[in-house]
């Protein structure tokens, strides 16, 4: 049976002329377009935004100008930098203590099943209860200055990364597991060959939420009772009306958990090549 056709007033079928062009597809395809489209969007916002200023459509000091914003950011720049140090320094230990506790509990929950059951509820309670409300309670039991951050970042981006780690590795094919243990090798040998670089995209991509969590952490932490630190500098100067300050404080933490999510994302490119999911990662013969 012979299959018909239609065809537009020039000639062109209709899958073509619907079709958008080559040049658009390929650029939309483009790692360019990554960064093009969003760039644009952030320009049209703070654009509006400025006009929005300009125009006198709303005071200064409830929404200071961007440019303001930006000139207060470089302007006291020696401050905000000093500042950034214990912030930064409470995300990175809270961070890599997080991991290095959710990694091992999601390898003990995959391989036990006493300890998935006892621990996974308790879980669940330590994300439900509201962090600002256990803060407090951190300040009390080991006073100010670093400590109480570290361990509200820790607590604050760990069970994105315990849960994600565990559907990595509960995710490996059976047949694959079973294949490399009829070869001979052990338990821990499999996980290794098996089990670790099925779920390495998992695992990332609970990572890459905390790293945005941890940076939401550092802040609360330091709202409820800190000396140092850009949530410190930023409730000072909500404190006084000072919203210039309070723009330029958010600006600096939006670019600190922005840097931060890109490292992520660099690593990931080299431990996961390709950002290859679990099965396309077997079937490129990678395990």
């Amino acid at each position: 049976m012979s299959t018909t056709v239609h065809k537009g007033p020039k000639g062109k079928t209709a899958a073509a002329a619907g079709a958008p062009p080559a040049a658009r597809r390929g650029f939309l395809e483009s790692k360019a377009a990554d960064w093009a489209l969003p760039t644009a969007l952030v320009v049209l916002v703070v654009a509006g935004w400025q006009g929005l200023v300009s125009l006198g459509g709303v005071e200064e000091y409830v929404l200071p100008a961007p440019g303001d914003v930006v000139a207060k950011m470089f302007g006291d720049f020696g401050v905000f930098a000093e500042q950034s140090v214990p912030t930064i320094v409470a995300i990175f230990v809270g961070f890599a203590l997080a991991i290095a506790v959710a990694l091992p509990i999601a390898v003990g929950m995959v391989y036990s099943v006493v300890v998935r059951k006892a621990v996974y509820p308790l879980l669940i309670i330590a994300q439900v209860v509201p962090k600002v409300a256990i803060a407090p309670l951190f300040i009390i039991w080991f006073g100010f200055g670093q400590l109480p951050k570290i361990l509200m970042v820790a607590l604050i981006c760990f069970f994105p990364v315990v849960i994600d780690s565990l559907v990595g590795f509960r995710a490996a094919r059976p047949e694959s597991l079973m294949l490399v243990r009829s070869m001979g090798a052990s338990r821990w040998q499999a996980f290794w060959k098996i089990r670790w670089p099925w779920a390495l995209p998992s695992i990332f991509a609970g990572i890459k939420v905390g790293i945005t969590l941890a940076v939401v952490g550092a802040v609360v932490a330091e709202f409820v009772g800190a000396d140092t630190g850009l949530g410190v500098l930023l409730i000072t100067a909500r404190g006084d009306m000072d919203s210039l300050t309070v723009f330029a404080s958010i600006a600096w933490l939006t670019v600190i958990g922005f840097v931060l999510f890109l490292l992520v994302e660099v690593l990931e490119r080299v431990l996961v090549p390709g950002k290859k999911s679990g099965r396309k990662f077997e079937a490129s013969g990678s395990l």
